[in-house]
């Protein structure tokens, strides 16, 4: 299978357009009729567009990058600067480097030597942000901080080509920000609720992140297949499929199961039998059991 298929993909725009679609229904009518509802669908309307976000920073629905990113460039989540999520997730998709806690940027891990050196209060709470529970808790709010400290960093370290990407980037979220802000506005929607949305968002979109990657040797055995799991693959576009993606990074959402369906046995083999039945079987282990420690496994205290 090619990994990028030509011609306007479809499912992808027809869900982007649905996706906008429920933001606006979810924030206007069903808010009149019944708040629970319109949070319910706000939140689903929340986790689609940032998997959405993931399909357009790998080249779809369209060849065109500038209307691929238009179409996802109202900031619904409000966390996140597209072109932020966009270079550190191609820069996570270096396999080769991927859970190292300097070069990977989506890595959970510490280096081992830094990790001696937090306080107690910090240790204690990263350890709880490696179950499951603790990472819908309180995964969101430090996945922000560590993300936004991450780019001041970089915009202290006198590296003029990435403060600039990051300026730009922020300010066009900035002024994305500024549309949703006068949009719920002018609709009445009570912002607490879209506040708790958002977050509520972001966790679910945790627990696919949860356990994507682990710490191997190897680095095609440190990526996972999630095989099932209700609703979830679908609100995940199929990225519990995750070495299939990690393998065919060009190969849209709804191709992937039939791509590991016809390969089931070769990418198991490829990623070292890191396997999970479903999202249950995650939930049951690891709710309040962490699966990983917090200071990379394979890396020497110096």
């Amino acid at each position: 299978m090619s990994e990028r298929q030509g011609g306007v993909e479809w499912p992808t725009f027809l869900l982007l357009v649905a996706v906008h679609l429920g933001w606006v229904l979810a924030t206007t009518v069903l808010a009149d009729i019944w708040l629970p509802l319109a949070l319910a669908v706000l939140v689903l309307a929340i986790v689609l567009h940032s998997s959405l976000q993931h399909e357009v920073l790998h080249g779809h629905p369209f060849r065109i990058r500038w209307l691929n990113e238009a179409l996802v460039f109202l900031p619904v989540g409000l966390a996140y600067p597209y072109g932020r999520f966009r270079d550190t997730h191609l820069a996570h998709h270096r396999d080769e480097r991927l859970t190292d806690p300097y070069d990977d940027p989506e890595s959970n891990f510490l280096d081992p030597a830094v990790w001696d050196r937090l306080p107690r209060w910090r240790q204690r709470l990263l350890r709880f942000n490696n179950t499951l529970a603790g990472r819908m808790l309180v995964g969101p709010g430090i996945g922000v901080v560590s993300f936004i400290a991450g780019d001041l960093r970089t915009l202290r370290s006198g590296d003029r080509v990435a403060a600039r990407a990051i300026a730009r980037d922020w300010a066009l979220h900035g002024a994305g920000l500024v549309l949703v802000a006068l949009w719920i506005g002018a609709t009445g929607f009570p912002w607490g609720a879209y506040l708790l949305a958002t977050y509520a968002g972001m966790s679910i979109l945790k627990i696919r992140t949860y356990l994507e990657h682990r710490a191997h040797e190897l680095a095609r055995g440190r990526t996972v297949i999630v095989e099932k799991g209700g609703i979830l693959p679908f609100l995940f576009l199929n990225n519990n499929l995750h070495i299939v993606h990690h393998t065919k990074p060009g190969v849209a959402w709804y191709r992937l199961p039939r791509l590991y369906a016809e390969n089931r046995a070769a990418f198991l083999q490829r990623n070292d039998g890191y396997f999970y039945a479903s999202y249950g079987e995650i939930f049951r282990r690891h709710l309040l059991k962490a699966k990983d420690p917090v200071p990379h496994p394979l890396m020497r205290r110096k």
